[in-house]
């Protein structure tokens, strides 16, 4: 069997709503604290004229469910949004410097470690025993989830609760449990072991375009692949 890299269709987040101070409209959005004086707002409502105070992270039913206060600073713009700070700062371009290969190779493995992990995180589908098809989410708190439900099925349970990816939660057979658990370890354990020959590929190779090149998803040159992966591309 092959293991897909990123099993099932791409699914988006699910967006927040966002409120700003002074505005009553709701935003559909993202706000993440990057750094302790640093808050990453993307929407495309946030213009440089909008009053960001006050943040308000909403419910569907409009119940506040977290708010940021003091972010009034554009640091920078990026791509969908801006990135506000809490204390005056401002990003100033830097002259650009060259980097050498070392500092490629480095950037390059860190790419793909955050590709591996945000794959993994994406999760896979799952075919139950009456055909039909769910997906399974596999952050380290579902990873975790999954594996009580093994020691649930260890110790005699026959039908568990779990909730597949937009599907409210509901009772399992034993069967279709082990189905989900057995396509998780498998897409993680696939997933973490090309990434390791993802590594090797990538300190084997000598230019700077070498590496660049290198992306995650594409199939490595079989020198640079482990035993273990070769035994998983063709079982």
């Amino acid at each position: 069997m092959n293991y897909s890299l990123t099993a099932g269709k791409e699914r988006e987040r699910k967006s927040m709503k966002i409120r700003f101070k002074d505005n009553s409209s709701v935003f559909d959005g993202s706000v993440k604290k990057i750094a302790q004086n640093m808050l990453l707002v993307q929407t495309v409502e946030l213009t440089e004229h909008q009053n960001t105070t006050e943040i308000d992270i909403l419910t569907e039913n409009g119940s506040i469910v977290a708010k940021y206060e003091g972010f009034e600073t554009v640091y920078m713009k990026v791509d969908g949004g801006m990135i506000l700070s809490n204390d005056g700062s401002v990003f100033m371009e830097q002259p650009v410097q060259e980097l050498d290969v070392e500092q490629i190779r480095a950037a390059k493995i860190a790419e793909i470690s955050n590709r591996c992990e945000n794959t993994i995180y994406e999760g896979v589908d799952v075919e139950l025993t009456d055909g039909s098809v769910v997906h399974i989410s596999l952050t380290e708190k579902d990873q975790i989830n999954l594996f009580r439900k093994q020691h649930q099925i260890s110790a005699g349970a026959t039908q568990l609760e779990y909730h597949a990816d937009g599907e409210l939660c509901k009772y399992y057979s034993a069967v279709d449990m082990t189905k989900m658990i057995d396509a998780a370890m498998k897409f993680v354990q696939f997933n973490t072991i090309y990434c390791n020959s993802m590594f090797a590929w990538i300190k084997g190779v000598e230019t700077t375009t070498e590496i660049e090149a290198i992306k995650y998803g594409e199939q490595i040159p079989d020198r640079y692949k482990s035993q273990a992966l070769k035994d998983y591309e063709i079982a």
